[in-house]
């Protein structure tokens, strides 16, 4: 589905025991601070089955789009529906953190399919679109798209269906392709799929974020501000290059 994807990302086992502790307060912290920031997910599959939630990201494979080193030391792994006014703002912030931490390959994106149709009918159809895109056009054409579809609506506004198609031809793909792959709904199941799996993780609105370093991993839940995330991986960043110091200090210092 997306031939730009070169390799599945390295384990980083050594992980520091400040990391893991500091993931457990992360996601503490930003779970609990971000139900104002997320639209709420259902708690029952497409087919109305209750979700029990695994807690276990799927590891990122080449049916993912990732913007940047799919091998970065840190990974955000986003669950995002694009009629959501959360993920519209979230979207801007990992953009804007993409520009100061993906180009020297220390953060990598990952977008999956999380739509809400409770909240936002359309919103399924558009992760079909996307999804179709990028399967006839790869990684560039999938981001091209997603940017598109967040970047032409107004936040509080649903996505216009007509432009759908304009948004796919400006991502560059064939077009007859693209619409066959639509009407037939060849991405439907993939869609439900990724939907079922951010509830099995315990989602609970969009945008949904798991933030991975090595083995360990934190959620990010809603649309926490630049500053917030910028502080998570700066600090994660300074603990995996010991530019911070985790060390407790002694008894009686």
């Amino acid at each position: 589905m997306n031939p730009d994807y070169s390799s599945t990302p390295k384990s980083h086992p050594a992980v520091p025991i400040a990391i893991v502790v500091g993931f457990a307060l992360i996601a503490l912290a930003i779970f609990f601070t971000g139900d104002k920031s997320a639209d709420p997910a259902p708690a029952v599959t497409s087919d109305g089955e209750p979700i029990v939630a695994s807690g276990t990201v799927r590891p990122v494979d080449p049916t993912d789009y990732v913007r940047g080193n799919p091998n970065a030391p840190i990974v955000m792994i986003e669950y995002s529906d694009y009629d959501c006014p959360f993920c519209k703002q979230y979207h801007d912030t990992l953009n804007q953190i993409m520009n100061e931490y993906g180009v020297s390959g220390k953060v990598a994106w990952v977008y999956r399919q999380f739509p809400l149709p409770q909240l936002h009918p359309n919103a399924p159809k558009i992760s079909e679109a996307a999804l179709c895109v990028g399967n006839l056009g790869g990684s560039t054409a999938f981001w091209t798209f997603t940017d598109k579809v967040f970047q032409e609506r107004a936040i509080n506004e649903q996505t216009n269906m007509v432009k759908l198609t304009e948004y796919a031809q400006d991502a560059g793909v064939d077009m007859g392709a693209y619409q066959t792959c639509l009407s037939t709904n060849q991405m439907e199941e993939t869609v439900k799929t990724s939907v079922e799996e951010a509830l099995a993780l315990g989602a609970v609105g969009t945008p949904y974020t798991v933030l991975i370093v090595g083995n360990e991993q934190a959620i990010v839940n809603g649309a926490q501000s630049y500053e917030v995330v910028k502080s998570i991986i700066d600090n994660l960043l300074g603990q995996l290059e010991g530019t911070v110091d985790t060390a407790a200090p002694s008894e009686g210092a």
